[in-house]
């Protein structure tokens, strides 16, 4: 009787335990809503005069003398985070992610979601366009961070300085003009099919930002006038020359010029191709260079870009446990971890290459060898797929890392429009330190800003939903952007075990 009654104790316990996930998910995901959700979240990093259909209709216009210190019109783009400053390096990175998703697996997506995915590229490279609309000079941000980041206030109310960073030639900004020219040549690519004379304005404005990129050489954040700016938020650590080889290779992808093979082949070593090729986020595009111009070995045997594949092999073989190469670190529950900043910029990032790669791998009927191991594209996926299940829900915590989706998610997330009441509940003006008794409630965030991917957990599996912790609590544009491409393959494959 005794061990009866311990038994039925475990299995209550183990049914708390469980509670939270399946209450989460009712036993299943949806990956077609958490797409849905996904794309969303853009709407409610918009800065500028938002459009009648604005579905985040708790957020309103913003930032719209953004650009008159220096008599342009610099209004719209994203905000790239929880703060109110326009920061163009991340947010090129998000349109390239986003442009990428697009052309891979557009497809895959519901024709509703492929228009709302398109619409959200475009909110971004009309912006860009306008930031590379002069003659050799780039616009690479708007908002002065240090004094956004003394305030906690409604991007509606904003009263800080708008301040414009600009980097004329031969002043270097190679890493910003590099992946801005990387962001248009892959929307031109996503536009093409609908918009034809849209995608043909982002590719000729695409190459003219290379040659700046090109023949400007060096990193954005070395101009002592934009430095105080940008660093430490969005400062160039790891170097300009990966992002020429991005952005020559999506002018590659774009063009099929023999002018952009020509480069990507002779600028590998002097540019670093092969260095830190396990790495792939705003700052560093190694991984994804690698895994993007490996689509030329497979589908149409340049063999001269095989040290591009050979790379794109090797990052894959470290995400296998069971490859002798393997050294990327998992969390107990399954998360790839990675560590600096957030922990879901790289989770999301590295599921996307893994699926992009599956996809280039199984149309030209190759597999992946790792050592003394194969691995197939549906290996690949597994481990892809584990870390979208997680970041929903299967995890430990039983939590969708994801606001909005499911029953169960951050409720105080560090962003400041989410965090303060609404202009339209409240349109009277928060002042920059009114906002500070919002921030330091215990309640819940008034706004929920549906789809938002926070930072999420770190190597632990843990996370307290606390808008004090930021690189836990913060959502970004980058961490969603990749997402979408994943969401959507599995919105269309989602039975794969």
């Amino acid at each position: 009787m005794k061990n009866k009654i311990i038994s039925s104790k475990l299995m209550l316990l183990l049914l708390l335990l469980l509670l939270p996930l399946l209450s989460c998910h009712g036993g299943y995901l949806d990956y077609t809503d958490a797409l849905t959700k996904s794309i969303l979240f853009f709407e409610g990093q918009r800065s500028g005069y938002l459009p009648q259909d604005q579905r985040m209709n708790w957020r309103g216009h913003s930032g719209l003398s953004d650009g008159w210190t220096v008599n342009v019109d610099l209004t719209g783009g994203y905000y790239d985070a929880g703060d109110n400053v326009k920061f163009n390096f991340p947010m090129a990175f998000t349109t390239t992610l986003l442009a990428w998703s697009v052309i891979e697996f557009g497809e895959n997506m519901p024709p509703a979601e492929l228009r709302n995915a398109l619409v959200a590229i475009r909110w971004s490279t009309d912006y860009l366009l306008k930031t590379v609309s002069q003659p050799n000079r780039i616009f690479v941000q708007v908002g002065d961070p240090v004094l956004d980041h003394n305030c906690w206030e409604r991007p509606e109310d904003m009263d800080t300085a708008r301040t414009v960073y600009t980097v004329d030639a031969p002043n270097p900004a190679s890493d910003v003009a590099g992946e801005t020219a990387a962001a248009l040549a892959a929307a031109s690519l996503a536009f093409r099919p609908s918009d034809p004379g849209y995608a043909e304005t982002l590719l000729r404005t695409s190459t003219r930002v290379f040659d700046f990129a090109d023949k400007n050489r060096g990193a954005y954040s070395d101009n002592l006038n934009i430095r105080g700016g940008v660093c430490p938020y969005y400062c160039d650590f790891d170097g300009y020359q990966d992002e020429l080889l991005w952005g020559a290779a999506w002018l590659r992808r774009a063009t099929q010029g023999d002018n952009y093979l020509s480069y990507i082949q002779e600028n590998r070593q002097t540019l670093g191709a092969d260095d830190n090729i396990d790495e792939f986020g705003w700052e560093n595009k190694h991984a994804g260079l690698n895994v993007l111009v490996s689509k030329e070995v497979l589908d149409g045997s340049v063999y001269s870009l095989q040290s591009y594949k050979s790379s794109a092999d090797s990052f894959m073989c470290t995400l296998i446990p069971e490859s002798p190469s393997s050294h990327i670190q998992y969390s107990p529950g399954g998360l790839i971890y990675k560590p600096g900043g957030s922990n879901l910029q790289h989770a999301t990032t590295i599921t996307f290459l893994l699926l992009v790669y599956a996809n280039y791998l199984e149309k030209s009927s190759q597999i992946l060898n790792c050592g003394t191991i194969s691995v197939s594209p549906s290996m690949l996926r597994k481990i892809g797929k584990r870390q979208v299940d997680y970041i929903l829900g299967e995890n430990p915590k039983g939590m969708s890392y994801m606001v909005g989706y499911s029953n169960y998610y951050p409720q105080k997330i560090h962003h400041r429009g989410s965090t303060l009441p609404s202009i339209k509940d409240h349109p009277r003006v928060i002042g920059c330190k009114e906002g500070s008794v919002y921030f330091n409630s215990s309640q819940p965030n008034p706004n929920v800003l549906v789809g938002a991917i926070v930072g999420g957990p770190g190597e632990d599996d843990a996370y307290d939903d606390n808008r004090d912790e930021f690189r836990k609590s913060e959502p970004t544009t980058y961490i969603n952007a990749p997402f979408v491409g994943a969401l959507a393959y599995f919105a269309a494959n989602p039975n794969i075990n």
